[in-house]
């Protein structure tokens, strides 16, 4: 019965891909939940193309968000670097002082409507997440590979490229995992400002009372944040098990 996890995860795939691509399909299911004859299905936009754009918006502001948290991480964990460490954990905390809402408003002014300010706010409330597993997995490492690696005459970035990112890639992954599940339920709140995101349905479905378009907008981004958590756990216990072989 292993199989039945796997099963369902490519079940909610596919019906998730015929849902954004075919959406008129489901509109006997959805119809119900409307009122005065108000449309099931979200006329407004094409619901595959706002599904890619927020993907895209979701992986621009993580891959940054990456960049920049394991380069503090790495910072702060060389010798030269440490007493960097409180200015780095004020710096990747900021996104988590503000509401996404927030850091919007203050956005919008400096860079206007759009995408950028739903960028920035995903940008920095990635952060945290990403540079603390980072952190911990630097931290954590097993001092006797280390020093194997030291004692086999390694330079330290030859020690951090083949030894330290690969061994605490597991807990960095669970990091950026986190990050992207929430980025995709924050990026919603980026249609308040004119960015293409699903929240643009669900803001749809809540200024005219139709529950059918909340719904659709919610289930899409549930089902790709779960689809995405499942996929990253998968990637977590591969890399854990090749680092286990290799030690």
């Amino acid at each position: 019965m292993k199989w039945l996890p796997t099963l369902a995860r490519l079940a909610l795939l596919a019906l998730l891909v015929v849902f954004v691509t075919n959406p008129g399909w489901f509109e006997p299911l959805l119809k119900p939940l409307t009122e005065n004859n108000a449309p099931a299905i979200y006329n407004q936009g094409d619901l595959l193309t706002l599904t890619l754009l927020h993907l895209r918006t979701v992986a621009i502001a993580t891959l940054g968000a990456i960049v920049v948290a394991v380069g503090l991480a790495i910072l702060v964990t060389r010798p030269f670097g440490t007493e960097f460490l409180p200015l780095s954990r004020s710096l990747v905390n900021i996104g988590q002082t503000f509401p996404p809402v927030a850091v919007l408003a203050l956005a919008v002014p400096a860079v206007g409507f759009g995408e950028k300010p739903t960028l920035i706010a995903l940008f920095l409330y990635g952060l945290l997440p990403i540079f603390e597993n980072a952190l911990t997995g630097l931290t954590t490492l097993p001092a006797n590979v280390v020093e194997a690696a030291r004692g086999a005459g390694m330079t330290p970035a030859q020690r951090l490229l083949k030894v330290e990112l690969p061994l605490a890639l597991p807990v960095m992954l669970a990091g950026i995992r986190l990050s992207v599940v929430i980025s995709l339920a924050t990026a919603t709140i980026g249609s308040t400002v004119a960015a293409k995101t699903l929240g643009e349905v669900i803001i749809a479905g809540l200024l005219s009372n139709n529950l059918a378009f909340v719904l659709q907008g919610g289930l899409i981004v549930a089902a790709i944040a779960v689809l995405i958590h499942d996929g990253f756990l998968a990637v977590e216990r591969m890399a854990a098990r090749r680092m286990g072989r290799d030690r």
